[in-house]
């Protein structure tokens, strides 16, 4: 299993997941993730998708204590549901994703999904371009997860738990890895482009307040 040392992470990525992904990093620390024809980590909420933890992802083990990890994500669409996401994932079927995905109507989307056994999803907005940065916040037990066109205000889209052991005077996240996925469930695989890619220990002092 071959490790990627980012120069903005302080912890290495590796990858992981049911299907192979291609990673690398160029001169100016773009990561360049192609997933495979049909990945996707998505449990039906209706039962008839059943468990597919088929996609290949790239994340590591953060530091403990809050933190947040951002990135911009540069998503060729071609085919419905294919995106660039930051990934929160604790196991097949407790994980999260904050994505730029093109939606069935053929609009690039901010979108949520949140996994508890099973899934959720939750469109956001649509998204002008082919770019889009995202962020994942951990304060304390919780997870937030917002969006920015340029980097100055930040819409949440999320707040969130994965139902973690610990509380917040003793915060114990486990092996909760944090990283980058990029999917194409329904069609002949992609390549995302993740840049500006940031690191920084704690979190805004108020997630709502767009900072």
């Amino acid at each position: 299993m071959n490790e990627l040392i980012h120069p903005a992470l302080p912890f290495p990525l590796a990858p992981r997941g049911g299907k192979a992904c291609d990673f690398a990093v160029d001169a100016a620390g773009a990561l360049r993730l192609t997933g495979e024809a049909g990945s996707d980590l998505f449990v039906d909420p209706s039962g008839s998708g059943g468990v597919r933890p088929d996609a290949g992802y790239l994340v590591g083990l953060p530091p403990e204590g809050d933190f947040t990890l951002s990135a911009r994500a540069a998503v060729p669409f071609a085919s419905t549901f294919d995106a660039g996401v930051l990934l929160v994932h604790a196991g097949p079927e407790r994980f999260a994703k904050l994505c730029f995905e093109l939606s069935p109507q053929r609009s690039r989307t901010a979108v949520t999904v949140v996994t508890r056994g099973t899934s959720d999803d939750s469109n956001a907005f649509a998204v002008e371009g082919d770019s889009l940065l995202l962020r994942v916040t951990r304060a304390g037990r919780a997870w937030a997860f917002h969006v920015s066109s340029d980097g100055t205000w930040w819409d949440m889209l999320r707040y969130f738990t994965l139902d973690e052991p610990g509380h917040e005077s003793e915060p114990e996240h486990g092996e909760v890895r944090v990283g980058f996925l990029a999917q194409s469930p329904c069609g002949e695989g992609i390549t995302v482009t993740f840049d500006q890619i940031g690191f920084a220990a704690g979190a805004p002092k108020d997630l709502r307040d767009g900072s």
